[in-house]
């Protein structure tokens, strides 16, 4: 179901199988690096800037509970903080510590240096062809950055 006669999957499986391949290797890198799946997608949205609570929440799809537990146990890990929003000063903004940049930063490049090794048969064509096609969804669907664009990486300071 859902395979064509040249071997070829449909989109929806196609895209939806994606998703598992790209989560398994954010989950086994975050493994490696002492986080869970969640605190490594946290980790990368703060490495652009701080953020308050809820831009977090809406840009990781997560409910407020599920949030504040999430930013909780970072905490306590020493990955982030709390800081007081200058703008609002019944808010706080999450941060990352030097402690959780330094985390951050590693992740960051070996997730990269992982998902980069997934489309190693494709050619150079084939993988331009592939990103045009993914940024036209992920722009069209207006999916939040989670992930630093490659090579933007050095663009942000800690």
């Amino acid at each position: 179901m859902g395979k064509h006669d040249d071997g070829q999957i449909g989109i929806v499986p196609a895209l939806v199988r994606s998703t598992f391949l790209v989560n398994a290797v954010y989950a086994e890198s975050g493994r490696e690096h002492g986080l869970t799946p969640q605190q490594g997608q946290l980790l990368c949205v703060l490495m652009a800037q701080p953020y308050g609570m809820g831009e977090l929440g809406a840009t990781l799809g997560l409910a407020k509970s599920s949030l504040t537990g999430l930013v909780d146990r970072t905490e306590r890990n020493g990955l982030v903080r709390r800081e007081p929003d200058p703008q609002d000063t019944r808010a706080v903004r999450v941060t990352l510590t030097p402690e959780g940049g330094k985390l951050a930063e590693e992740f960051y490049a070996e997730t990269c240096r992982r998902v980069g090794k997934l489309p190693t048969g494709l050619s150079a064509a084939e993988l331009d062809t592939l990103a045009r096609l993914l940024s036209r969804i992920v722009l069209d669907n207006k999916v939040p950055v989670v992930f630093l664009e490659e090579g933007s990486l050095a663009d942000h300071e800690r």
